[in-house]
């Protein structure tokens, strides 16, 4: 374990004190994992993360960090970071995908923190960079194979002992399941795509591209990339996991009777991922006495609302708070899972919803989209507003 640093960081937060030289074990090395290792490290305590992967290679992809986590990030000392690494985006595009025809236009800019758009690499180098610089050690090849009652991790290395293990292993968590989380997940008859394609010039907002029983979502990223996510309900099933290569012709034929615009994107994807979108229930068990869950291992989301990393990156820095505000680790997990189980439950229900909304057919297509644009003209600022109780959310009071 890390030496107990000397000297706190002028700008750490502070609590009680309770973190002050405990030996906090973090299992996964992806946004979730390396946010709490962090928000744990500049609390004061000695951090260990253990990755199966040999590297932090994330699959060469985009992901959007709403003001929710933004606002984490910023607290935690990677303002000038995320300068560096994102770009700020200007607004959100809802766009008939058929005719190609604009909707509305629902701006971003004065969201603060910014609305940003990432590449997913470059996020987790930037967040993992951040937490070596607190203190973090990040040990790959790693593979937890249980965990006993009093903390104690047996590993492909051998026993690894703590005072708080924390479960950041995702939608397959072994975490999850030593929690006696065994419920399994319901296909919904969806399949999601994602690529990236290069394209200069690219006006920084979230597009929108909506067509009945599908749509497709683009964004600019950093180096000249467009960021491509298109969803198609189907009934053949596909596997979990979005790491799983097919063949580009599979995601244009399903978008084939669209409009030109979003067909010359998709023609020029050379490499692709298709995934089957799953739900999962809450878990309904988030922590025992040494070991607690967050993000996609604790309540996975589906990819409607833009939340699973922001929601993991709520969780990490809450986590951390509450561990070291509480006089001792069992107070401050039932707080974590009884206060984080009701946001993220609404969250979810607003990302299915969405499911809903973007694949909408016949009448009820031609009666939305003549609501959002009337909405767009009269009265734009309504449409951030009715999601104030996401963006708005501040995890760090």
């Amino acid at each position: 374990m890390l030496d107990e640093p000397d000297v706190m960081p002028d700008d750490a937060p502070r609590g009680s004190g309770t973190l002050r030289n405990k030996r906090i074990v973090i299992i996964g090395a992806g946004i979730g994992g390396l946010t709490a290792a962090l928000a744990f490290a500049r609390r004061g305590a000695n951090v260990h993360i253990y990755e199966q992967a040999s590297a932090l290679n994330e699959v060469g992809a985009g992901i959007q960090v709403t003001p929710n986590g933004s606002r984490v990030l910023a607290e935690l000392g990677l303002s000038d970071a995320m300068d560096a690494a994102s770009i700020v985006a200007q607004a959100v595009m809802p766009t008939d995908a058929i005719s190609g025809k604009v909707i509305a236009r629902f701006d971003l800019s004065s969201q603060v923190p910014p609305y940003r758009f990432f590449h997913r690499a470059a996020l987790v180098e930037m967040i993992a960079q951040g937490a070596q610089a607190a203190g973090v050690e990040i040990s790959f090849d790693v593979r937890v194979e249980s965990i006993a009652k009093d903390g104690t991790l047996n590993t492909n290395i051998g026993e690894v002992s703590c005072d708080l293990c924390v479960g950041a292993d995702g939608i397959h968590s072994i975490s999850r399941l030593l929690l006696g989380n065994t419920a399994e997940p319901e296909f919904t008859g969806q399949v999601a795509w994602r690529a990236t394609i290069v394209a200069k010039d690219v006006e920084p907002v979230a597009r929108i591209w909506m067509a009945p029983n599908r749509h497709v979502v683009t964004y600019p990223l950093a180096e000249n990339l467009l960021n491509i996510v298109a969803v198609q309900e189907r009934d053949t099933w596909a596997q979990e996991g979005w790491k799983h290569s097919d063949d580009p012709d599979n995601l244009r034929a399903a978008f084939a009777d669209t409009c030109p615009q979003l067909r010359d994107i998709l023609g020029q994807v050379s490499e692709t991922y298709l995934w089957g979108l799953f739900r999962h229930p809450v878990a309904k068990q988030w922590h025992n006495d040494s070991l607690v869950i967050l993000g996609d291992a604790a309540h996975p989301t589906l990819p409607f609302l833009a939340q699973g990393a922001n929601l993991a990156i709520e969780d990490a820095y809450f986590l951390a708070r509450c561990c070291d505000e509480a006089d001792d680790l069992a107070t401050a997990l039932a707080r974590f899972q009884h206060e984080r189980a009701l946001r993220v439950s609404r969250a979810i229900a607003a990302a299915n919803a969405n499911a809903r909304n973007y694949h909408l057919s016949g009448l009820t297509r031609s009666l939305a989209h003549t609501g959002l644009k009337t909405l767009g003209f009269v009265a734009p600022d309504a449409f951030l507003k009715r999601l104030d109780w996401l963006y708005g959310f501040d995890a760090t009071k």
